[in-house]
């Protein structure tokens, strides 16, 4: 019953993506969090919006200073129109309306130790030291949550104190650890199996488990968490088994989170013994280097009461020396090194650190706060790191922004605040072009900080470049409401990247980032690419002929694309995910696919005999289910989706059974019902379980919508109807397995009088209006869809003695939805601008780039340089996935005699195939006759007699590829590119 009584303090449908990542306890803690922010600019901004999407229950601004122009590099709250009024009076009424749900208000007066106590947390961004050590004195003292942030150009700093005795409930924040157990031995120690394909590794020595679902060792079943340890095998020591009884079956062993107390330092005493954790010596002494640069960076600015001058070498050299002056760092054993203060890195921190970058302030608000400098023009804090010649090259860039499938979703939403803010195409000559089919829906409101509760329903691409503009009213956004894709390259072709200097991509599925690395590559374009799971994510950077190109993880690739076999998901479930596959086939099925037969039944006047196969039969008579006629009222369809839970969790589980009994021995002595196949028992229908009525509930309420008739939430009118309605008639139940018992063939035998009385009941369909197919929704909690997949796959579960999984988590797997929250979202896309800047900056080494990896959850960051590109080798030639064979348009036209002649004198290949899309043009092993008949015609001649198409307007090049003789079997030659 939990899945229809939402709670009232927390919005589920608007924090749905957030939920999964941090969980319901946790983001109840977090509406009830009262917050005190002082400073807004860049980071102050970047940490309100974070916090304003993830639905805090009140956020307090403090910032009395007024707007002036060097705000507006990165604080993208403010506009021209705010120069001069309060930061915080300016960023308030726009921070109200990202999240209704949360109290924003401003905070006018000094902070004070008694103001602090009205707050859980404390957020300080570009506060003097001075201010910093006081405020947190009172926190520390208080038990008040302190966090304090600045950045300086492209060096950034965060500190946090949450007291003497932290505790942490979920130091990685991630699902529970669970996998399927395939044997536990008896003895002490018992040891434990995993099913093959298990994430074995994942498992740690010391890990506390639980296990749930287990046939015979039934002692095990919510036992008390248990350490294991691993074996050098993968196999696991769970503890003394040795009294327990004998395994049969089954199973699960789930990870037991352990809470965590975190001791946190004072500010007073962690400037002086700061603790590093790096990979090697030299990343421990470069981070205590830039330490002591940014406490020298404090010394200047109070005794100057200025910031160093950009790119000063005065007061360069008066940090530099600033820094020598500092008592010195205490060191702890295992970072101690006997390095002098490297005064270079300190002197390159100091020349630009009066600096003020968007991507900065984005990365390191995400993690929590930051500071912008005041100057003169609105790219005043970038130009001082990067000097106006580069500002101008950036707005004549024009890029292409594709994420969420394509367009602007979350990183899409964060990458285009970013690019207006930095400039990125706001110049005369450059622009953005947003790419997104989809219309804005409230769970994006949590994270899509571009879009208002007013916008929904509409086009994301559209919105999101308004709001851009708004940001920055130079900025020039095209957006368009088509897909990237195979489907679209009429439209995404070769004028349209012409004009195209790179691309940045945040995409959901690896298909559609290998689509789009693709056609960079092809078209050799920089491609900028972000992704993010939870509190993970990930920013690449790849140019043509500096970097690898993009490739997918052959491991992530291969388990989006998991699939399993029909009939374990039909009659051999043994995880989870098997029945929320069946259930989720069953919505298919039910509610879409028969409204669609029946539909064109009706337009086309077709036979049942006329269609394709059993399966349409079977489709078609589960949805006729004990009716003869078209429901008429809420009650026939109650009556349908009662007849419906008989076949599925009862009738049809006793006709398995009969075909295949719990005693079925295999001929080798081997039981049938063993390993993974779990023996199932029918269930018996009652009103008073939650999950059947659910069931009911859902079913008939799709079912009625299908058909165009009024529903109903009453349960407890439900629960009466059902008390008056008969019990179904099992001979009209659709047979569930054809006679042979081996399950060789998985569809139903129809005969002559079941065809007729399919067809007879066709008829009668048919003459009613045309139904209503619907399309699976998971994010729309009130149209049942969800409703009836998580109660279809948990009736299933308990046929099958499987644990079930809840709804939330139901939703996400069957919706594939990525888990997403704020932070992470705009933490990479602030990752990929800082690679922006050296893409468009001109020609760089690959050793100047960077590939990261986050996880905020444990507060890592990873930054690694990009491979280079493969070089592949074919005698005297060499090449990298970037290069390609060019033959320059000409008159006349080449034919493919000249074409090949020309590839074997001007490069030594002598062709054996040559492929167009992947029609054959040309083999070396056609007959004289046939190689008689194409050698002579035109290139564009034979492509279009080969593929029946003309080349479409527009088109520039015919990519062809083509393999030569002597090759080896794995040589992939580069692309022949034909000019037309």
């Amino acid at each position: 019953m939990d899945a229809l009584n939402a709670s009232k303090l927390l919005n589920e449908e608007l924090y749905s993506r957030q939920l999964y990542v941090l969980g319901s306890p946790a983001m109840q803690k977090i509406r009830g969090a009262r917050v005190l922010l002082s400073g807004l600019q860049g980071l102050g901004a970047e940490v309100a919006k974070n916090l304003v999407l993830m639905g805090v229950g009140s956020l307090t601004l403090h910032d009395p200073h007024p707007t002036c122009w060097s705000d507006l590099a990165a604080q993208f709250l403010l506009s021209e129109q705010d120069l001069e009024r309060s930061r915080a009076e300016a960023s308030q009424e726009l921070l109200a309306q990202l999240n209704r749900d949360v109290k924003v208000v401003m905070h006018t007066g000094d902070i004070t130790e008694d103001l602090l106590l009205d707050f859980q947390v404390v957020v300080l961004t570009a506060a003097k030291l001075e201010e910093q050590l006081k405020v947190d004195t009172w926190c520390h003292k208080h038990g008040v949550c302190f966090l304090a942030a600045d950045t300086w150009g492209l060096v950034g700093q965060l500190f946090c104190d949450f007291g003497e005795n932290f505790t942490v409930q979920d130091p990685t924040e991630a699902e529970p650890l669970t996998a399927a157990i395939q044997h536990i031995s008896q003895g002490s120690p018992g040891v434990l199996t995993l099913r093959k394909g298990a994430n074995t590794h994942y498992f740690c020595d010391g890990d506390l488990v639980t296990f749930s679902g287990i046939e015979g060792m039934i002692e095990l079943n919510d036992c008390a968490p248990r350490s294991i340890h691993v074996r050098e095998d993968g196999s696991l020591e769970i503890g003394d088994t040795a009294t327990f009884s004998r395994y049969l079956c089954g199973g699960a062993i789930t990870e037991v989170k352990r809470p965590k107390t975190v001791r946190h330092k004072s500010l007073h005493t962690a400037l002086l013994q700061p603790h590093v954790v790096a990979q090697n010596p030299q990343e421990v002494h470069r981070a205590h280097c830039l330490h002591q640069a940014i406490r020298a960076l404090h010394k200047f600015e109070h005794l100057h009461g200025r910031p160093p001058q950009p790119w000063d070498p005065v007061d360069a050299e008066t940090v530099v020396g600033l820094a020598q002056d500092l008592e010195p760092l205490k060191w702890t054993e295992e970072e101690r090194l006997e390095q002098p203060l490297d005064e270079a890195l300190v002197r390159t921190v100091a020349l630009s650190s009066a600096g003020v970058l968007s991507p900065m302030v984005a990365m390191l608000g995400a993690v929590a706060a930051q500071e912008v400098l005041k100057r003169g023009s609105r790219y005043d804090g970038q130009i001082a790191v990067f000097g106006a010649g580069f500002q101008e090259k950036l707005g004549r860039q024009h890029y292409l922004l594709v994420s969420s499938e394509v367009g602007a979703g979350a990183i899409g939403c964060e990458l285009l605040k970013g690019f207006a803010l930095v400039g990125l195409g706001a110049g005369n000559s450059g622009g953005l072009t947003v790419a997104d089919m989809d219309r804005i829906e409230l769970s994006n409101l949590s994270r899509q900080f571009l879009f208002r509760s007013q916008d929904i329903g509409r086009p994301k691409a559209e919105v999101a470049a308004a709001a851009a503009q708004g940001l920055n009213p130079d900025l020039q956004v095209i957006p368009l409401t088509y897909p990237l894709d195979p489907t679209t390259e009429r439209i995404y072709g070769d004028n349209f990247f012409s004009h195209v200097d790179g691309v940045a991509a945040a995409l959901d599925s690896f298909q559609a980032r290998r689509y789009v690395a693709a056609r960079c590559t092809h078209y050799l374009k920089p491609l900028l690419e972000a992704g993010t799971l939870g509190t993970r994510g990930s920013a690449q950077v790849f140019v043509p002929h500096v970097t690898e190109a993009y490739r997918a993880p052959a491991s992530a690739a291969a388990s989006e694309d998991t699939s399993y076999p029909v009939c374990t998901v039909r009659y051999f479930p043994s995880t989870a995910e098997h029945t929320l596959q069946w259930a989720r086939n069953e919505f298919e099925g039910l509610f879409r696919l028969s409204a669609e037969t029946i539909n064109h039944h009706q337009q086309a006047h077709t036979s049942l005999t006329d269609m394709d196969g059993t399966q349409t039969l079977t489709l078609l008579k589960s949805v006729f289910g004990v009716l003869r006629e078209r429901p008429q009222n809420w009650q026939d369809c109650v009556a349908w989706a009662l007849g419906h839970w008989e076949l599925c969790f009862h009738y049809g589980i006793k006709q398995l059974l009969r075909h295949l009994p719990p005693n079925k021995v295999l001929e080798d002595g081997t039981p049938f019902w063993s390993g993974p196949k779990r023996c199932p028992q029918p269930l018996e229908f009652d009103t008073n379980q939650d999950t059947h009525l659910l069931y009911i509930l859902a079913a008939a309420n799709l079912y009625a919508q299908m058909h165009g008739l009024p529903d109903s939430r009453d349960w407890t009118a439900l629960r009466e109807l059902l008390k008056l309605l008969p019990q179904p008639d099992p001979q009209q139940m659709v047979p569930i397995f054809p006679s042979n018992p081996e399950l060789a063939s998985a569809s139903a035998e129809f005969g002559p009088e079941q065809l007729k009385e399919l067809n007879k009941a066709l008829e009668v369909w048919s003459m009613g209006p045309p139904l209503k197919p619907l399309m699976f929704e998971k994010d729309d909690d009130s149209n049942f869809h969800v409703d009836f997949v998580a109660a279809a796959a948990s009736l299933r579960c308990q046929n099958y003695g499987i644990p079930p999984v809840n709804r939330a988590q139901s939703k996400l797997i069957v919706g594939q939805i990525i888990p997403a929250i704020a932070t992470t979202t705009a933490a990479v896309a602030g990752l990929v601008i800082l690679e922006l800047y050296k893409v468009v900056g001109g020609p760089r080494p690959r050793s100047a780039f960077r590939h990261s990896y986050l996880h905020l959850a444990e507060n890592y960051l990873i930054r690694y340089m990009p491979s280079a590109p493969a070089i592949q080798t074919f005698h005297h030639l060499k090449w990298t996935c970037w290069d390609r064979l060019k033959i320059p348009a000409g008159q006349p036209e080449r034919t493919l005699e000249s074409l090949l002649a020309h590839l074997q004198e001007q490069h030594g290949l002598r062709v054996r195939m040559l492929l167009h899309h992947p029609a054959l043009l040309y083999s070396a092993r056609w007959s004289p006759e046939k190689q008689a008949q194409c050698l002579p015609l035109r290139v564009t001649e034979l492509v279009q007699r080969v593929t029946g198409q003309v080349p479409a307007p527009g088109l520039r090049v015919l990519v062809l590829q083509l393999s030569c003789e002597d090759e080896e079997e794995d040589t992939a030659f580069p692309p022949l590119h034909y000019e037309l």
